[in-house]
């Protein structure tokens, strides 16, 4: 991709607001002639004081005012024309930077999940933030900016070429070379692959400073220090050395471009004083040098910062390109007439998955030919050893992934023909790992019905055996999680969960090891909520506990993807398998003590 295709992608977001933009420009062209005014006032007036320098009195006064008070309008003329600009690309810049996170984020929502697993946070949160502020800049500051630098030089050089065309090519020679050697670096492969690692040394460190921090207990305990965090130290340490590269790639271009533009005076002077020298006398052109030698400075400042334009433009398109591959991601596919079932039977016809494509080198095969029916009403549990597939089944009735060969159905209708809108209304899930939110107590519960009264909220905690830890909080339901509010034990979080869940009331309900984190006194607690729950609901339950799923119709046991063995807890027993082994073991670790029993 070219430079050119690159900035016509940046303009394409700004389309939506296109209309404000167009203002600013005008405005900001405009306000790039009026600045131009008091140069042709000076130019006039040096000239009346030149032709009269011998006769003081002969000088036109009214001319002299004229000018002046005609340079003193168009300045301030320009900078409410400047104001307009920048008040309306502000304006635009903030509407489209809120249109375009909130389409970030719902496409992020629509995109599978093996987009998330493989995607740092760090990256995600500095494309959201970071590359899409620096479209702020862009719209709001850079565009009139650049209307500005590119407007002045030309209406100056323009007319600079109307008083003398020698001098004026003078100094567009050196201009050419000055922008011809920053455009090489910027157009150059190395230049442009120099950036791309920029960005990427960025999203790399801002991921593990978010690992790092997150992980800040076992930090502390361990006396990890940010030095001896191996990755955070190594993303930190491409991070200098790619801005070192990136320095010494630019210093030659950037230091010839800046002495080139900071010195154009010093073409004009020798020149200016060769073609003098054979116009000795003549007043017109010691007026036209006088002007050369005052415009010629001024025409530095928009060529300068053309040149740091271009160089934040390099930043700027490459976070572009960030955001316009998270676009690209595709989203889950959703039917065009979504279908309801009737029924809530979950089957798993023939189900075979894997997170990595067939024709991947990565390719591992994570569930094989998975067969079983939840019926309705009843409760399946997913027993097995860790790693063996038990999640990944919960999570694909969710449709977090696709699967590859084979069908899940609900009610018999296909999960894909539902639409996710339906499906999430359909299914209920209370995860291992429960996720609070940075609000009140009251809108986490109130997740799982919108719509839900207040006093709804508070049925729904009190199922949940959580009403009364609320109540004693300082602000009760209004109490806010996390920074700034309260933090929550597991038990406490895992509660609140059930309460969500408890007030979505959606037909079928997944738990995901839901008392994996709970202490006894909370566990107790956490099965009296889920005996509410699970009441008439087709309930799909992971459990390594296996005392909480031996009331289940069905257990089904999963190793390495595949279901080994099937039936109630007394009929595996029986088979003295997998289960039973299981068993035996939970049962020796129930009765197990620190240090043993004496000899």
């Amino acid at each position: 991709m070219n430079t050119t295709s690159e900035v016509s992608g940046l303009m394409e977001v700004t389309k939506e607001r296109k209309g404000l933009l167009i203002t600013a420009s005008i405005f900001s062209i405009l306000s790039s002639l009026l600045q131009m005014v008091p140069f042709i006032g000076v130019y006039k007036i040096v000239e009346e004081l030149l032709i009269h320098a011998r006769q003081p009195s002969a000088l036109d006064r009214d001319l002299l005012m004229y000018w002046g008070f005609v340079s003193l309008g168009a300045l301030i003329s320009g900078l409410i024309a400047l104001y307009i600009g920048g008040m309306c690309s502000h304006i635009a810049a903030f509407n489209i930077l809120y249109q375009l996170r909130v389409k970030l984020a719902d496409h992020v929502a629509k995109v599978p999940m093996g987009y998330h697993t493989r995607t740092a946070t760090g990256e995600l949160k500095k494309i959201i933030e970071v590359s899409v502020e620096k479209i702020e800049k862009f719209i709001a500051h850079q565009l009139p900016d650049l209307v500005s630098a590119i407007v002045i030089p030309l209406v100056l050089l323009s007319y600079l070429f109307w008083l003398d065309y020698r001098m004026a090519l003078v100094l567009l020679v050196p201009m050419i070379i000055g922008f011809w050697l920053q455009s090489s670096l910027f157009r150059s492969e190395r230049g442009r692959q120099a950036y791309r690692d920029f960005q990427h040394a960025i999203e790399e460190m801002n991921a593990t400073g978010v690992e790092y921090v997150r992980g800040m207990p076992a930090v502390k305990v361990f006396g990890i220090t940010a030095d001896s965090f191996l990755t955070f130290r190594q993303a930190v340490t491409r991070y200098r050395d790619i801005s070192l590269r990136i320095t010494d790639l630019c210093k030659t271009s950037y230091g010839m471009f800046f002495i080139i533009i900071i010195s154009l005076v010093t073409f004009i002077v020798p020149i200016g004083i060769l073609l003098s020298s054979g116009n000795a006398g003549n007043q017109s052109f010691a007026i036209t040098f006088i002007l050369f030698l005052i415009i010629t400075p001024s025409l530095s400042a928009p060529l300068l910062k053309l040149m740091y334009l271009g160089s934040g433009m390099r930043e700027i398109v490459e976070g572009q390109n960030r955001i316009k591959a998270v676009f690209a991601e595709p989203v889950v596919q959703e039917p065009p007439t979504p279908r309801v079932p009737d029924t809530y039977d979950v089957a798993f016809r023939q189900v075979s998955f894997a997170y990595e494509q067939k024709d991947s080198e990565a390719f591992k095969p994570v569930l094989q030919e998975i067969d079983f029916i939840a019926k309705a009403g009843e409760m399946t549990a997913l027993v097995g050893p860790s790693g063996g597939g038990k999640s990944t089944i919960a999570n694909l009735l969710l449709r977090f992934w696709d699967v590859q060969e084979g069908e899940i159905t609900i009610g018999g209708v296909p999960i894909q023909e539902m639409g996710t809108e339906k499906l999430m209304e359909t299914v209920s899930f209370v995860f291992q790992d429960v996720h609070l939110f940075y609000d009140t107590i009251e809108e986490n519960i109130r997740m799982g019905n919108t719509t839900a009264s207040r006093d709804d909220v508070i049925t729904a905690a009190r199922t949940a055996c959580c009403h009364e830890f609320i109540e004693r909080l300082d602000e009760g339901y209004d109490t806010k999680i996390g920074e700034g509010g309260t933090y929550l034990s597991g038990g406490e979080a895992q509660r609140i969960a059930i309460a969500r869940a408890l007030l979505k009331d959606a037909p079928i309900l997944v738990l995901d090891e839901a008392t994996a984190y709970a202490d006894a006194e909370n566990e107790h607690k956490i099965q009296q909520g889920l005996a509410q729950l699970v009441q008439g609901k087709t309930v799909l339950i992971i459990a390594h506990r296996l005392t909480t799923i031996r009331a289940a119709e069905q257990i089904l046991v999963i190793r390495q993807g595949a279901i080994v063995e099937r039936g109630t807890h007394d009929q595996l027993r029986e088979v003295d398998g997998l289960y039973e082994k299981m068993w035996q073991a939970h049962i020796h670790a129930a009765s197990w003590k620190l240090g043993g029993a004496k000899q």
